[in-house]
């Protein structure tokens, strides 16, 4: 099985966006935007990332959030166009979770934005085990063939300057619940959330950028011994061995970050899942002069 992970797009809308809406958070986001983001971020990287996605023969795509910059309707509707046109996939094939950026604002959550755009691609195979979390219901499972994906929530509104997440007590016990159910442990995991797991962080750092309840949710996985932990946020390609099995953690650069670096510039990861549960990884990286992909390895920290 083939599966292709992409993330932070960072799809900007600001037309007839009334000032009002920016007198929150958005304000200092507009600022970094203005000052910094908006020159860096290319929807157009995105657009020819999933077209590359899209003729490939791939099984399933795993986005780990950040769709929006600002968690407005029009970026939304972006989003939501480049999944239902330009991938064009089926929902079933599809797995989204949602990043900071998309739970940017209480108004975000309380209106339960990303649901209401995402509907057709949160539909779970086990919808008895989801539950509420921050405006949006998760775990969401989807068992496909030798692998059992499942996406999980960490986006939760915060403060400016703040892009911490959290999964949750009732999220956790969830999870607990997922990862119990027969047609959950026959398979290899693939655990998809915006946050990384697995960090060399302080704690200081990790309630300011990281996961902050990422010890527990460490503890319910080292058990499981084989799979993969799948995310975004950091921007950068990067892979993590974890445990005393041979699970591994594997973060997907921006799709439309413009860089230099090797790590970071635009691109996708694919990971391919044996019926043994072994899992190969690869980086395929933008090369917008060409509108071309070098396959490369993803580096190991």
């Amino acid at each position: 099985m083939k599966i292709a992970h992409i993330s932070d797009l960072h799809l900007l809308a600001l037309e007839h966006v009334p000032f009002h809406r920016f007198l929150n958070k958005r304000l200092s986001g507009w600022v970094n935007l203005k000052l910094h983001r908006g020159a860096v971020h290319r929807p157009g990287h995105a657009r020819a990332i999933v077209a590359e996605i899209a003729r490939r023969e791939v099984d399933h795509v795993i986005v780990t959030g950040d769709f929006t910059n600002l968690a407005l309707e029009g970026e939304f509707a972006l989003a939501r166009d480049l999944l239902a046109n330009d991938l064009g996939f089926d929902p079933s094939r599809v797995t989204v979770v949602p990043g900071n950026h998309d739970l940017y604002t209480r108004g975000a959550r309380q209106s339960r934005r990303f649901e209401r755009y995402f509907a057709p691609w949160l539909q779970s195979d086990l919808p008895e085990l989801c539950v509420d979390v921050a405006g949006v219901r998760f775990p969401v499972v989807k068992l496909r063939g030798e692998a059992a994906i499942v996406a999980v929530t960490s986006a939760v509104p915060r403060p400016p300057f703040v892009a911490a997440g959290e999964v949750g007590r009732p999220q956790m016990r969830a999870i607990e619940r997922v990862l119990a159910h027969p047609e959950v442990a026959r398979r290899t995991l693939v655990l998809a959330l915006h946050h990384p797991v697995v960090d060399d962080w302080s704690i200081f750092k990790r309630h300011i950028e990281g996961l902050r309840d990422a010890p527990e949710l460490l503890a319910l996985l080292r058990p499981v011994g084989k799979g993969l932990i799948v995310h975004g946020h950091l921007h950068r390609r990067i892979q993590r061995p974890f445990g005393t099995g041979s699970m591994k953690q594997v973060g997907a650069g921006s799709a439309s970050l413009h860089h230099e670096g090797g790590d970071r510039m635009a691109g996708f990861n694919v990971y391919g899942v044996a019926s043994d549960g072994s899992v190969s990884v690869e980086a395929h990286v933008y090369r917008p002069s060409t509108n071309s992909f070098d396959v490369e390895r993803v580096p190991d920290v």
